[in-house]
């Protein structure tokens, strides 16, 4: 049985209870978090912290539980629910009040829970081994806080299942000048001879904690040219590879978008050589 850690307590999942009226529940008012590990070892963990910090601070929510509290939570979790390979969820909500409105509420305590989940063992720098994907697109519809990492998810999940119903596994967007945002659920990267470029952080996107590996370890351990820029989606129709990245795929190369073949349709050789590179670097941050 899982154990998850609920305002404090540790306890059996199916014991957990939040209010009907917690503000999580009804706005999706709250911030959330991901963290990977691999026996026993997080993946991240400094920077998805400080990222969880900062979305706390954009909707004003004080929460006074800092880095090591939260990696205390994290290594308890860890070692009562048996290790191995395993996903931390950290979902952080204003709390229930007594009255359904939309104004912050003053004096409520914060609704923190956390869980573990079982994820698949490290990604391989393998070829042969790698998970692939094929997705859709479509304009992005969301709201224009994309850099939040807000637990109301409604936008992404509609679109997310716009590639589903379409039997792809993601669905890369783009606004109305036609540029690359992100995908439902990660970041993007295109690959053009040679060279590996992602769309800039602003309100469009979420500063993906992967992403920000990815960047580092390829600037500071490789001569692959590395951009941070505009990105248009007649460049992603035309790329050598494109990769997906998130903290549970880490460089996920994609074969083809809207049933026609990225590049050769197979997987590419930089994106071999970065996820060398990413598996080797992994437990740096």
């Amino acid at each position: 049985m899982s154990i998850v850690y609920l305002n404090g307590s540790y306890l059996p999942m199916d014991e957990a209870r939040i209010s009907p009226m917690d503000r999580g529940f009804l706005f999706g008012d709250g911030i959330y978090e991901v963290v990977p590990s691999y026996a026993g070892k997080l993946v991240g963990f400094g920077p998805h912290m400080q990222r969880m910090q900062q979305g706390l601070d954009a909707i004003e929510l004080k929460v006074h539980l800092n880095e090591a509290e939260w990696r205390t939570i994290a290594q308890e979790l860890l070692e009562r629910n048996g290790g191995g390979n395993l996903g931390l969820y950290f979902h952080i909500s204003r709390g229930a009040d007594l009255r359904r409105n939309h104004a912050y509420p003053e004096n409520i305590a914060a609704t923190r829970y956390a869980f573990v989940f079982e994820i698949a063992p490290p990604p391989a720098p393998d070829k042969a081994a790698a998970r692939c994907f094929h997705v859709s697109t479509t304009e992005d519809l969301r709201w224009r806080r994309c850099n939040i990492k807000s637990t109301a998810l409604l936008g992404n999940v509609m679109h997310y299942q716009h590639g589903h119903s379409r039997g792809h596994g993601e669905t890369l967007l783009y606004n109305e000048a036609g540029e690359l945002t992100e995908a439902a659920a990660c970041n993007v990267f295109i690959v053009k001879d040679g060279a590996v470029a992602t769309p800039p952080l602003d309100h469009q996107k979420l500063p993906g904690i992967t992403r920000l590996m990815l960047l580092d370890i390829l600037r500071k351990h490789s001569s692959i040219p590395v951009s941070e820029r505009i990105v248009t989606m007649q460049e992603v129709h035309s790329a050598d590879e494109v990769w997906l990245t998130s903290s549970s795929k880490e460089v996920a190369p994609v074969l083809s978008i809207d049933d026609q073949p990225v590049g050769d349709g197979q997987v590419g050789d930089v994106w071999l050589a970065a996820q060398t590179l990413f598996a080797r670097h992994r437990y740096d941050y």
